[in-house]
């Protein structure tokens, strides 16, 4: 089987988006105890030389629920070993001593004061996958040249040191603590910061169903609810434990919709609880379904939800500020390929919006500066259901959004206003929004370089397309080769990211398609929007014309019957 020896054994896992993420089993490019032993010595060998107190700090390490039983490898044992390695050179260790989520490991290492952070997860990947989500000191996910930095010095430590494999270390080492209880209580201190409406809570007939997709979520959901004054949400039976088998789904992404959502819809219907609240595997990420007047379900896209977020955390900020609190110190970011709908909350109110590359590491180290320069940031998030609401954690966080949304929920209730409702009067009064975003399927890497190159060199040599279908293009921006064509400069303004494709296109009509590769999976994946304006409210109009634009971007530009992509199945 020499390709098969030659794929597991001849390349290395590098940093995507989230870290290091791949299938648990044998070989240098998949998750296992020895990958993980090296990527620690590399951590070791890298925080030791830009950390002088690295032994007086310490590190974190988190992990959640996911297991192998035909390679023995679970999160668990990897969180050991990554403590072990740690150990043995005289680190202190903060090891969690049961699953957490995954915002628990940054928030653990700014309150500790520990040089770095690392969260064993592979959040709603596919249940063989497993990862090393790596965190520095300021709380957020590592960016370059860290990432580069620690991958060098990996390379230079792939041999096991002496005490590396020793996890016994963990039950006898007293430089190991377990910071849990600890981290807990402070977390759950801290959410009370964006509570603002507790009496109401506690009185709301409102039913909620929670499901924590076989992940770790239900204990700090249920505990999440208490803070802000809810009776407990009702938790989906099946799904409520860990299972790293995710036996109940066909796939553990609540992002995936209706299809994956199906026993929490039936059991909220059963308990007359019109809102369904879902946590991913590793809680970092929120889906969220409201039962219509109709009887039919409206999962709501994480771009729709980022609009009643940011409504609401800016409703909540005027409505608490002091007199002398600033509206122009004030920001919310999101990432480039998420909706552009709080840039026309922030036009309209006054207060800042900025925009980051994909991936809430991002979003994380520039909340960091903005913090560090005086600013509040009210809301962060990503349209692939990560939010971030406050800045306590400088990572998405599904656990906090989650008792946000049922704050909000209880708070319209009292009005007699749905979700729903609200959505449309956020879009009335800003500009509707309207988006959609998938996917295509794609093993071959050399596939998906062609399809970029292609775009790259369209109609002739380093000549993008001027027009897809018969939709005109406006602007061009290539975030792989640094370009834009809106720029005086030609240059693009986000910093370029070589090693992932991403271009976006911005055309006449005032709709903006980004077509990017993931950094976690293998998808290609397209996202359009429509940006009207708040006097355009005809929706049909909007909907048929980005419909029309979507087909077309796939037609011209990624020719999946061409390339042999396989669709995403619905």
């Amino acid at each position: 089987m020499n390709k098969e020896l030659r794929d597991r054994l001849c390349c290395r896992m590098t940093f995507g988006t989230a870290g290091l993420r791949s299938a648990m089993g044998a070989g240098f490019c998949y998750i296992n105890d020895l990958t993980v032993i090296q990527s620690t010595q590399g951590m070791y060998k890298y925080l030791e030389s830009c950390f002088s107190d690295f032994k007086q700090r310490g590190f974190v390490v988190g992990y959640d629920t996911r297991g192998q039983v035909t390679s023995s490898c679970s999160s668990q044992r990897l969180a050991k070993l990554t403590a072990a390695v740690l150990l043995a050179k005289d680190v202190p260790v903060y090891l969690f001593s049961r699953y957490v989520p995954t915002p628990f490991v940054p928030y653990a290492v700014q309150e500790l004061k520990a040089v770095a952070g690392v969260m064993i997860t592979a959040s709603h990947n596919r249940k063989e996958d497993n990862g090393y989500k790596v965190y520095w000191e300021t709380g957020a996910q590592i960016t370059s040249p860290h990432d580069k930095e620690i991958l060098k010095c990996i390379e230079e430590c792939v041999e096991p040191w002496n005490g590396s494999w020793n996890d016994n270390l963990v039950d006898t080492s007293p430089l190991k603590r377990d910071p849990l209880q600890d981290i807990c209580r402070r977390y759950m201190e801290d959410l009370k910061k964006i509570c603002f409406h507790r009496e109401l809570n506690s009185k709301t007939t409102l039913k909620f169903v929670h499901t924590s997709f076989h992940g770790v979520g239900h204990d700090y959901v249920q505990l999440a609810f208490q803070v802000f004054g809810f009776k407990p949400p009702i938790p989906v039976p099946e799904q409520k434990d860990p299972d790293p088998d995710f036996s109940t789904v066909k796939c553990p992404n609540p992002e995936e919709g209706e299809s994956v959502l199906e026993l929490s819809l039936r059991l909220a219907e059963k308990e007359n609880a019109r809102i369904v609240l879902a946590t991913d595997p590793d809680a970092d990420r929120l889906a969220v379904a409201e039962l219509q007047e109709n009887g039919h379900w409206k999962v709501f896209t994480g771009n729709e939800l980022a609009a009643l977020f940011g409504w609401w955390m800016f409703d909540c900020w005027k409505k608490s500020k002091s007199r002398n609190a600033d509206v122009k110190n004030i920001y919310m970011l999101a990432t480039t390929v998420s909706s552009k709908i709080l840039k026309a909350i922030a036009l309209k109110e006054g207060f800042h919006f900025e925009e980051t590359l994909p991936g809430f590491k991002w979003i994380g180290s520039r909340i960091k500066d903005l913090l560090e320069n005086g600013k509040e940031v009210l809301f962060a998030f990503e349209e692939s259901i990560g939010f971030l609401c406050g800045t306590s954690v400088l990572d998405k966080d599904g656990v906090s959004a989650a008792v946000v949304v049922a704050e909000m929920a209880s708070y319209l209730d009292t009005m007699n206003i749905t979700l729903k409702q609200q959505l449309i009067k956020v879009y009335e009064k800003y500009g509707y929004h309207i988006s959609k975003t998938s996917y295509f399927l794609c093993y071959d890497p050399s596939t998906i370089k062609s399809i970029f190159e292609r775009l790259r060199n369209f109609d002739s040599p380093k000549e993008y397309p001027k027009f897809c279908g018969t939709f005109a293009i406006l602007h061009i921006r290539d975030v792989t080769t640094g370009y834009d064509s809106s720029q005086p400069n030609k240059k693009s303004v986000l910093p370029v990211s070589k090693n992932s494709q991403m271009i976006t296109f911005t055309f006449q009509n005032g709709c903006v398609a980004t077509l990017r590769t993931s950094g976690t999976e293998p998808k290609i994946k397209y996202y359009a929007e429509m940006c009207a304006s708040p006097d355009q409210s005809d929706t049909a109009v909007l909907e048929e014309e980005l419909k029309k634009l979507i087909e077309a971007l796939i037609e011209n530009f990624l020719e999946p019957s061409k390339n042999g992509l396989t669709w995403r199945s619905v």
